[in-house]
């Protein structure tokens, strides 16, 4: 996740007190409790997760009970519990076995916070971030199981309403949302979508 050069606010310095090494966790936490994501027992894939902060979250969410497998090509920076592990890779590059690998059974949530490292135009970095969010989804069609849910960032552009159609074709609720934590000169979104349809799933 490329960081801005936006200064400490309210948000960072909760995050420091909370020992989470970024603020984006509050955005994960709004997003979680309005939709209910994530609960004890799951396993769970966060997608460019570095440094950890959603990653560790999600743990916490998940308990002991659960599982939490991060991927990034950077290293994370959160003390992670024994029920979470970091895989080192790239997300164009890591494959489905490997994701199946370190996971007990298919994965009942797939995150992804992931944002390009930005050009300075505003098409090219919106074109970016949403291929990253295409490859998020596509992962989770392969490695969710039946009912899982996504939760996926994209900068808003035009091509929103396709990726929703998209999505809308894959689970049965698709909604978006802008945490209140976003910063207001951003113009990153959230793809929530809950309920993917049997079928959709290569997983058991």
């Amino acid at each position: 996740m490329t960081r801005r050069p936006y200064g400490p606010d309210h948000y960072t310095r909760r995050a420091k007190q909370q020992s989470y090494p970024a603020r984006s966790v509050f955005k994960l936490q709004d997003i979680d409790a309005k939709h209910r994501i994530l609960r004890p027992g799951q396993v769970v894939l966060d997608l460019g997760c570095a440094p950890g902060s959603w990653m560790l979250y999600a743990a916490q969410r998940t308990g002991p009970s659960g599982r939490v497998v991060g991927v990034d090509v950077h290293g994370v920076d959160a003390k992670l519990p024994a029920h979470a592990v970091h895989l080192r890779a790239d997300i164009f590059e890591v494959t489905v076995d490997a994701l199946r690998e370190v996971s007990s059974r298919p994965y009942d949530v797939v995150l992804s916070d992931m944002a390009p490292h930005t050009s300075g135009d505003k098409f090219v970095d919106q074109q970016r971030s949403l291929r990253l969010v295409e490859r998020a989804l596509e992962i989770a069609l392969e490695v969710s199981r039946p009912g899982a849910s996504f939760v996926g960032k994209v900068f808003h552009s035009g091509d929103i309403e396709g990726l929703r159609a998209r999505a809308r074709e894959r689970y049965s609720q698709v909604t978006l949302a802008r945490p209140q934590a976003t910063r207001k000169q951003s113009s990153e979104i959230y793809l929530v979508c809950i309920g993917l349809c049997a079928g959709d799933t290569s997983g058991p």
